[in-house]
């Protein structure tokens, strides 16, 4: 027997729609290229998307074709996420700080019609030229301040403004493709995550729960997180699911003043970013002695947030940090650190929100050893780490074969566990274990404790060859030039936090530590740099 409810679509319009209807004066605020403080309502933003789909449809755009962006955090690339998506057509964000290389090939791959750029990446496209197959070029600003290029550009502002508001959005099926999302490509090619409207629809109500996100129309939202990268991590559905205020940092995501005076100006609650974002915001104001009393959380994810920024955050400016992991391949939602109860201690707290967190509603999790059989979960147990929900990847574009395991999961590559309470811990990379005389060593536990260190900035722990033990962990250091360090003493204060046999073998004071394109530690690279180290006396 099957229920008498009615069967309307999961999809993006109907966001759209709703925010439009019911939040059309909340505002969207922006910095970009050609307006440090831009400012409309949800009504404008969607009428514009309404120009911009007229447009598009003018120049012959199909159900299904790819609209590609290069650009930041702003309220037009807001109006192209609606615009292409709620028409039919499938908007595909693309990752500017890739190598220019692996962006003609996900140009290329995913047969992208329509390219729409900020005006600082026209050098950039200007150098693919000649490696891309796009049809139209359109820079993301107003006729004033186009810039000057021998490609055919169009301007924005001038390829809408012809055209009507009203558009007859089609009745799309929640299955059809939004959005294309590549991945940062570490080993291989980038491949495609092709998200549906019913996957983004699902993921946005997840990340609303009290316990992950918690937005309401009375927050005032700011993703720093990129609108390139997974979809902003939802909140461009999300805020305008629930009338949130969004405050857009354009260009400006890792730099501490603009932040804080945005947050200031325009009274945020609530942010999201990777721990960089935080580091530079704290240095920020800390160095210029400012307050910021208007925000009251945010969201760290891409890698583990370290204790001493969290630390910070909540003592001198009363934030409170949570925890967030996932994927690409998961749109990118998978578990979420909600607020700890305030009845446990301090260190016990501390413990509990150094953790990924608990599955949202519709993710599963499971690890499993080397012969799939699922291990338990005692927080003990290290195992890879597999998924599987209605927003998760089922295969990449255009690949024929499914991505997921025999019995259905998706294999997320990382190494973790899980406690009896459902809190899941990243504990490495599949491909960044340590497996020292046959036991894996968690690199990232090792990592967390070497910047809790005053006068660490950043650290990485990576596995290196050892003539006895197969390999050995080998600590490397980012100082802050706060204080004097020296690599003894480092190694030592690892005594009574870690197993005695984890303690890395040694300790290297580096420049600097290279990063990937999402603004991970690059393992690949160290990996590469120290292949032939040769082991010093310190912890031999």
């Amino acid at each position: 027997m099957k229920g008498n409810m009615m069967q309307s679509q999961l999809t993006l319009t109907g966001i759209m729609k709703h925010a439009k209807t019911v939040f059309p004066k909340q505002e969207i605020v922006s910095v970009t290229a050609d307006n440090p403080q831009h400012r409309y309502s949800f009504a404008e933003a969607f009428g514009r998307a309404g120009q911009l789909a007229n447009a598009l449809k003018k120049l012959g755009a199909r159900q299904g074709d790819r609209v590609a962006t290069l650009a930041w955090n702003d309220y037009r690339h807001f109006e192209l996420y609606y615009a292409s998506s709620c028409s039919g057509l499938v908007c595909h964000t693309i990752n500017p700080r890739l190598f220019p290389e692996q962006i003609a090939y996900i140009i290329n791959h995913a047969e992208d019609r329509f390219l729409f750029i900020d005006p600082m990446f026209v050098p950039l496209i200007e150098a693919l030229a000649g490696q891309i197959k796009v049809e139209t070029l359109v820079v993301l600003t107003s006729k004033a301040k186009m810039p000057q290029s021998k490609l055919a550009l169009l301007c924005y502002e001038d390829f809408i403004a012809e055209h009507n508001e009203n558009f007859d959005w089609p009745e799309l099926d929640e299955n059809d493709a939004c959005a294309l999302c590549y991945t940062s490509g570490t080993t291989g090619n980038p491949k495609g995550v092709l998200y549906s409207h019913r996957a983004m629809t699902l993921h946005a109500y997840a990340s609303l729960l009290p316990d992950v996100f918690a937005l309401s129309a009375s927050d005032v939202i700011m993703p720093i997180v990129p609108m390139f990268h997974v979809n902003a991590w939802s909140i461009p559905y999300g805020a305008a699911a629930v009338g949130a205020k969004i405050v857009f940092p354009g260009p400006k995501m890792a730099d501490g003043a603009t932040l804080s005076q945005l947050i200031n100006n325009e009274g945020v609650t609530c942010s999201a970013g990777v721990p960089t974002v935080w580091l530079a915001l704290l240095n920020y104001l800390r160095e210029n002695n400012i307050e910021i009393p208007s925000l009251n959380r945010v969201v760290s994810g891409g890698s583990a947030c370290p204790w001493a920024i969290m630390d910070e955050l909540e003592q001198k400016h009363g934030v409170y940090t949570l925890h967030a992991w996932g994927m690409t391949e998961m749109s990118p939602l998978g578990t979420f650190n909600a607020r700890v109860s305030t009845k446990l201690d301090k260190e016990t707290a501390k413990k509990i929100r150094m953790k990924q967190g608990r599955p949202t509603f519709g993710v599963e999790l499971r690890i499993v050893d080397a012969h799939m059989k699922e291990l338990p979960r005692d927080g003990v147990a290290f195992g890879a780490l597999q998924v599987r929900g209605p927003w998760v990847c089922e295969r990449y574009f255009k690949q024929e074969h499914s991505a997921l395991t025999a019995d259905g999961w998706f294999d997320t590559g990382d190494v973790a566990t899980i406690d009896p309470d459902g809190y899941m811990s990243i504990t490495d990379r599949t491909k960044d274990v340590i497996k020292s005389g046959g036991e894996w060593i968690s690199s990232i536990e090792l990592e967390n404790h070497a910047v809790s260190i005053e006068g660490v900035a950043e650290a990485a722990v990576i596995g290196v060859y050892h003539p006895k033990w197969d390999e050995r962990p080998l600590l490397l250091i980012v100082k802050n030039g706060k204080k004097e360090l020296d690599a003894k003493t480092i190694l030592k204060s690892f005594e009574g936090k870690v197993a005695s046999w984890w303690i890395p073998n040694d300790c290297v004071f580096v420049e600097q530590i290279p990063h990937t394109a999402t603004g991970k530690i690059s393992k690949k690279d160290l990996r590469a740099l120290f292949e032939k180290h040769q082991w010093s006396e310190l912890n031999n």
